[in-house]
């Protein structure tokens, strides 16, 4: 699979439960090789693999990735932390079989930095921040989606 990064978490670790008093740790992206199609991929294993991993690419660049567990997602699970995806799968990586390598868009397709600008929810689906204000009292409760743009940091 091939496709640039438009999304990514930080390493996280949680208690191994085969191995008591040890941990196992995580990170997830997400990848978009098209306007339509983009796809969750996580990482699990040795604390030593996933931060090297999740060091070797930031968002804005190209990945390939090598054989990777291609799995059905469970969407009232999977998409409470990840973005919502299109696919009905994700990606798993696993340190033993999968290799995830970088480049250069410009090297690979300048067709997939500009899906890196793409927003990955319907354009009919959004709340202005007007909206919201306009409107708080019966939105209360609600999980809105809110498209907003940095003017400017100081």
């Amino acid at each position: 699979v091939i496709g640039v990064v438009i999304g990514k978490t930080d390493v996280r670790s949680f208690p191994d439960r085969k191995n008591i008093g040890s941990e196992r740790y995580t990170f997830s992206f997400t990848i978009r090789d098209s306007p339509t199609y983009f796809i969750n991929v996580t990482s699990w294993g040795r604390e030593e693999y996933v931060r090297a991993l999740s060091e070797s690419f930031r968002v804005g660049d190209c990945v390939t990735i090598e054989n990777p567990l291609v799995q059905s997602k469970d969407a009232e699970r999977e998409e409470k932390f990840n973005p919502v995806t299109p696919s009905c799968y994700k990606l798993l990586l696993s340190e033993n079989h999968s290799v995830v390598k970088t480049s250069s868009c410009y090297e690979m397709d300048i067709k997939l930095l500009s899906l890196l600008h793409l927003p990955v929810k319907d354009p009919q689906d959004y709340y202005s921040l007007g909206d919201i204000t306009a409107n708080g009292q019966s939105l209360d409760g609600r999980i809105l989606n809110v498209l907003a743009a940095v003017m400017s940091v100081s």
